[in-house]
């Protein structure tokens, strides 16, 4: 099997789908691996990595997506990227689509078969959506921490307080992964946390595993409009498994908080959990609503690509080497985590969380593998 790796074409996206190290081992098991020149480098790769174990450099990404059997990447298609998938091939990376009408009308119209870390399943769990979720709750306090700067547009709190200080207070809207993360973090900056979610046992774990250190408190609306009213920073973190995130925080409310008040949004890749969330980047990451400041950066792992290559690649490989060693339908009909992951094939969609959120017609698996 010939596996492509291209370059991401993402703004400020210098995350790489696959280390040297997780190419070494597709080549070990007799398959042929391709890589963009410099694809790396953002996540401090060389091509002499990627040589060195066996792969091959080509100049171009059109080179890779015309000889490649499966694509492996970080980032949905770009534009830029939709004439090149075909239909013979299969995809391999976050994708989203919840949020993209465009790129999932794309992933239908080339035919091109697709799986999505983020939905792939196991026993309830997302192994290859955790480790950016990690990542990511990990910065969000880090990066809020930086914009609550007076500096930066906002309130002027450190985090952490002083002695004598008040801290600032964090609330964390959903404790998933990300969720839990974000919590921990700010926890240690010496915030003052608060977290809500709707799953009381979930609660309950938090409660234990931050020694009551953490507010932990049921979610509902009226909650979180009392204490994003007292907050200096919100980190939406909430998930639905493939389709749209909820809307937790309205403008309306938004135009009641403290000025300087930031909002981190985590959920960006699905829609955004704030009313007023659009998607920005590293670049230019902030932007203000009402009195307040918000950051949506819809790649925020690509801030630090070498951790983050590493961490997806240790949990998308073995996925990706049952993929190349069974080819798709053989894949999924021994693996029931895969069968949740499948998105598109041969111009239809597979995937009932996405096609409930952009209204579209969804296949049945079974009628693929049977």
């Amino acid at each position: 099997m010939i596996i492509g790796v291209p370059k991401e074409v993402k703004p400020q996206e210098f995350r790489i789908a696959l280390t040297p190290h997780g190419a070494a081992e597709l080549i070990k098991s007799g398959h042929q691996v391709l890589v963009e020149r410099n694809g790396g480098t953002g996540a401090g790769f060389t091509d002499s990595e990627y040589e060195s174990v066996g792969a091959q450099v080509v100049a171009s990404a059109a080179e890779i997506w015309a000889t490649s059997e499966i694509i492996v990447k970080v980032k949905e298609p770009q534009p830029s990227e939709y004439p090149l998938m075909r239909k013979e091939q299969l995809l391999f990376t976050y994708l989203h689509l919840a949020a993209s009408r465009e790129c999932t009308d794309a992933l239908l119209k080339s035919g091109i078969s697709s799986i999505a870390y983020e939905t792939v399943t196991v026993a309830g769990q997302l192994p290859l959506l955790a480790p950016m979720s990690e990542v990511a709750g990990r910065l969000a306090p880090q990066v809020g921490a930086y914009a609550l700067q007076k500096a930066s547009g906002g309130s002027g709190i450190l985090l952490g307080g002083v002695p004598g200080v008040r801290p600032a207070k964090v609330l964390v809207l959903g404790g998933g992964v990300a969720g839990t993360e974000a919590a921990r973090i700010a926890h240690g900056m010496g915030a003052h946390v608060q977290i809500v979610d709707r799953n009381i046992n979930r609660l309950k774990e938090l409660s234990i595993m931050f020694s009551g250190n953490v507010e932990t408190i049921y979610s509902t609306s009226a909650v979180i409009e009392e204490l994003a009213l007292e907050a200096d920073l919100i980190i939406g973190a909430v998930l639905i498994r493939g389709d749209k995130a909820p809307k937790l925080i309205s403008n309306s409310l938004v135009s009641r908080m403290k000025p300087g008040t930031v909002l981190v949004d985590i959920a960006i890749d699905q829609g955004g959990c704030f009313e007023g969330s659009k998607p920005t980047t590293h670049a230019d990451p902030t932007y203000k609503v009402h009195e307040t400041l918000f950051y949506c950066v819809a790649n925020m792992p690509g801030a630090v690509p070498r951790t983050s290559t590493l961490a997806l690649t240790n949990a998308t490989l073995p996925y990706l080497l049952q993929l190349a060693n069974k080819g798709l339908v053989g894949a999924l009909s021994n693996s029931e985590p895969l069968q949740a992951g499948l998105t598109t094939h041969g111009g239809a969609l597979y995937c009932p969380e996405v096609g409930h959120a952009l209204n579209l017609p969804v296949r049945d698996i079974h009628e693929l593998i049977g």
